[in-house]
């Protein structure tokens, strides 16, 4: 079995090989072209001394009676301190120096021919010998052009250029260390975001925060403002649907306390009880049902209908009666046969039963029902009890989910938070009073629509 390493991809690696590839061709293509210019330059320098000492080249020639220099053959010996070879224009070699003869440097226009279109044409390499700079002055006499070649021992200028050359690349590779500690330096600095970001996103795995922080660099800032929306929509999804089983438990509690309130009824036949129970059973299957279709799409995107309150009421009221038969509640409803709430079905039960349940859990024995389309175009549900009422002070309280204010009732302290909820999904108003019975007015408006 063979093991293949797979190695891991990292964004690190994938930035030190791209930029130092970079500063690398950058750094070695700004050294070649230094080293080049300066091997140019130092030829120009040496050739303008050259033509410096022109005068002291014609004198010599001029001391031989071999002025123009086409006259000059292989075989005249000139005396002259430099290597010279002289060419006609297809550089054949017409005339070579004493010097040029000792040092057996042959064919020297015929080598220079060979390497005059190069970009370096100034080495001339002979055979077993070293290597020579080479100058040509070039002349034109009776229409005709000549070339003077000048030779010069080239160990001087290659041991000077290798020097300049090694040096170069010596400051070339401390550029390189220090660009090499500051790519890494800048890439763990600029990383530092995302190292952070892994360890808030850790935190929020363990819930030991809620939210990513504001202090990302901007390039990240809509990456974790759409983390944090992400993480919003979920904490609301998971309450959503908290707040549902919550109301769900709340809503078939009244159900099955009814159910049995009717089972132990025994003023009514078996036919009554079985029928009774039946609706109830739907009942609790229609809230089941409405609760999870509110759990998975919102309060705001449940389908809003129009609902006979009437039937609702009644309903209701006489579940109630057999629950707190104990009461002897009088209910009276003031309420037209044909008024109908811009509201679900479900979402006016359960408006409907928190509000009666609670009047009837805390009055002494009346509970008046008003529903009425308002002048004003409001439609309003007016639930009076002649209980003790809620003070003031705790109006605002009772409504928030878990808060109670009858404490020695069993309960979850969330029927009137779901009111609240929704009635301000359907864009109405909630409020408490004090009731003309001298206990509590539980008061809703809602916008009629036509």
């Amino acid at each position: 079995m063979q093991l293949i390493y797979k190695p891991k991809k990292r964004l690190l690696t994938r930035m030190f090989v791209t930029s130092l590839s970079i500063i690398a061709l950058v750094g070695f293509g700004f050294a070649w072209s230094v080293t080049v210019l300066h091997a140019q330059n130092r030829y120009a320098q040496i050739t303008a001394e050259y033509i410096a000492e022109l005068p002291v080249i014609a004198a010599e020639f001029r001391e031989n009676n071999l002025i123009p220099i086409t006259e000059a053959e292989d075989n005249d010996n000139i005396e002259t301190s430099y290597i010279m070879a002289t060419c006609n224009n297809h550089f054949n070699s017409l005339w070579r120096s004493q010097l040029a003869k000792d040092l057996q440097l042959t064919e020297i226009c015929e080598k220079y021919s060979d390497i005059k279109d190069d970009y370096q044409a100034y080495y001339l390499d002979f055979d077993g010998l070293p290597s020579y700079l080479v100058f040509k002055l070039s002349t034109v006499i009776d229409g005709k052009a000549f070339h003077l070649l000048i030779l010069k021992d080239a160990a001087n200028i290659t041991s000077e250029l290798k020097k300049f050359n090694r040096l170069t690349y010596f400051r070339l590779a401390i550029v390189l260390g220090a660009a090499l500690f500051l790519l890494i330096s800048a890439a763990y600095w600029g990383m530092l975001p995302l190292k952070q970001l892994k360890q808030e996103l850790l935190k929020l795995k363990q819930g030991k925060q809620q939210s990513l922080s504001d202090d990302y660099p901007v390039e990240l800032q809509e990456i974790t403002q759409a983390l944090n929306q992400l993480i919003i929509q979920s904490q609301q999804r998971q309450s959503r649907y908290q707040d549902a089983m919550n109301d769900l438990a709340h809503s078939l509690k009244t159900r099955l306390a009814a159910s049995i309130a009717l089972i132990d009824d025994s003023s009514l036949t078996q036919q009554d009880k079985d029928q009774q129970i039946q609706q109830q059973i739907q009942d609790m299957d229609h809230l089941v049902k409405y609760q999870l279709k509110r759990a998975m799409m919102g309060r705001q995107g449940l389908l809003k209908e129009y609902t006979d309150i009437r039937p609702v009421l009644d309903q209701l009221i006489q579940m109630l009666s057999k629950l707190y038969q104990n009461k002897n509640i009088n209910f009276i409803i003031h309420c037209p046969d044909d008024l109908a709430f811009p509201v679900s079905k479900g979402d006016l039960m359960e408006l409907c039963g928190n509000l009666i349940e609670n009047a009837a859990k805390f009055c002494i024995s009346t509970i008046e029902i008003t529903a009425q389309q308002q002048t004003n175009g409001l439609l309003k549900l007016q639930v009076d009890d002649d209980g003790p009422g809620v003070d003031e002070h705790y109006r605002k309280k009772v409504t928030q989910r878990g808060v109670r204010a009858d404490t020695q009732y069993a309960g979850q302290g969330i029927g009137l938070a779901v009111c609240v909820e929704l009635v301000s999904s359907y864009g109405g108003s909630f409020e408490i009073k004090t009731s003309h019975l001298q206990g509590a007015a539980f008061i809703i408006q809602l916008p009629y629509k036509g």
